[in-house]
């Protein structure tokens, strides 16, 4: 979603532009003075759109907002102002009485220029790598986000698959409005329907209102099916006849509704199996204009380096915790660990370290990541074999006894909600057991 700041001093202008912002899906940061608004950080937004008499008045204000677009609305519009104000180094000046559409389509026109080329490693900022893999990915993304294209993220889980769907989001046309994040695996399955294609008031039991799903709420922008090969057949017979017609029809109704709703899809699975599993999920696969492969963490050589210290830089800064540095055992073992749980794993692993380390450096210890691995404990062939499915099944059911779920959760680098979900795909109930060694921080 697009961030705007808007600087107006004037308050009923400064709600007008802020309305008319947010219901075109934007994000919006509302201040009255520029230097409020440099205060609340311009270089976290994706444009400024600020009043021509500030800009104008406080000289270096242009200056200070860059390397942000800056779009400006004049009160008083004249020539001689409009030629300052792109002198200065304005992205747009829009004069007054104004049309918002103009305006929306100024600060488009303002983003889309700022958008950083893909041939850089600036690209993406959000992402973080610079291994082959991840530079043909994002190089993919490039050519692929601006399109119209539905599109399918495989990778195993925790390696980033919506961050690079938000990626292509960023890049498109829509990026002014709202992207849907859904997952297919997170919620029982009978219930995946009326979640995505809503439900009549005819069949609701608990409201006479209607209920929209989420096509209907991403209207205009993009929806992302997370686990979608986990997607029950009906499910997927139904979105297949949306991704074929446009259209959404409620239960229970018997009209149809056009929603102009990107499709972005994202499987752990392979993507072999996802289109074979059934008739309508290789019809799916076969409406899937491209495919992405994100690399595991373990095949992304220094990148887990890379991303250690920013997560690190970033955890140390929300916790006031500065100064702190990694030993170089902690590198080492960074880089030698499988990350089972990947790009996951790693962050929990660095914030749990900051936490418990309180100045100085962080040793290998206190990533409490060494424990979890030690390749000289399998047998040659069992290491030929294995495979993460096997690590999880070996690490849960040696360490269930010890643990509660919460830190078995942890020490994989996953989510409770997770751990259960891979314990019922794998079927590895939970023993009911009164032993249980002592409670780890």
């Amino acid at each position: 979603m697009t961030r705007v700041l808007v600087v107006e001093p004037d308050d009923s202008s400064r709600r007008s532009l802020r309305g008319e912002f947010e219901r075109t899906g934007f994000d919006v940061i509302e201040e009255s003075h520029p230097k409020d608004a440099l205060r609340a950080g311009a270089g976290q937004v994706d444009a400024v759109v600020a009043n021509a008499s500030l800009a104008v008045d406080t000289g270096d204000f242009l200056a200070l907002c860059a390397p942000v677009p800056v779009v400006l609305v004049a009160d008083s519009p004249s020539i001689e102002q409009a030629v300052e104000c792109m002198r200065l180094g304005a992205a747009d000046y829009v004069p007054r009485p104004l049309e918002p559409a103009t305006l929306i389509a100024a600060v488009e026109r303002a983003t889309s220029r700022a958008l950083p080329t893909v041939g850089g490693e600036t690209a993406f900022p959000t992402i973080i790598g610079n291994c082959a893999a991840m530079r043909d990915l994002l190089d993919q993304v490039g050519t692929w986000g601006p399109t119209e294209a539905t599109v399918l993220i495989q990778g195993e889980s925790g390696t980033g698959k919506e961050l690079i769907a938000r990626a292509l989001h960023a890049s498109s046309s829509r990026r002014h409005a709202q992207v849907i994040a859904f997952n297919c695996a997170a919620i029982p399955e009978t219930m995946i329907e009326s979640e995505l294609f809503g439900v009549d008031s005819r069949v609701a039991k608990l409201s006479h209102a209607p209920r929209p799903g989420l096509l209907e709420a991403a209207d205009g922008g993009t929806l992302f099916l997370d686990e979608v090969a986990d997607m029950p057949p009906s499910a997927q017979a139904r979105l297949l006849c949306f991704l074929k017609d446009g259209q959404v029809r409620r239960f229970g109704s018997a009209q149809a509704r056009d929603a102009n709703v990107r499709i972005i899809a994202a499987t752990r699975r392979d993507v072999a199996e996802f289109a074979g599993q059934n008739r309508y999920g290789e019809e799916l696969f076969q409406c899937i204009d491209a495919v992405l492969h994100v690399p595991p963490l373990r095949e992304r050589g220094e990148d887990v380096v890379v991303l250690a210290q920013a997560v690190l830089e970033r955890t140390c800064n929300k916790l006031n915790k500065q100064g702190l540095t990694f030993a170089a055992a902690a590198l080492d073992a960074m880089q030698t660990y499988p990350w089972p749980g990947n790009v996951r794993e790693l962050e929990n692993a660095v914030e749990r370290a900051v936490i418990l380390t309180d100045q100085g450096v962080i040793d290998a210890e206190r990533l409490a990541i060494a424990d979890r691995f030690r390749p000289d404990s399998r047998e040659p062939d069992d290491q030929a074999s294995s495979s993460l499915e096997d690590y999880f099944l070996r690490f849960v059911l040696d360490n269930e006894d010890q643990y509660t779920e919460t830190e078995l959760a942890a020490k994989l680098g996953i989510s409770r909600k997770s751990l259960w979900e891979r314990r019922q795909r794998l079927n590895i109930p939970r023993r009911r057991t009164h032993k249980r060694g002592p409670r780890r921080s």
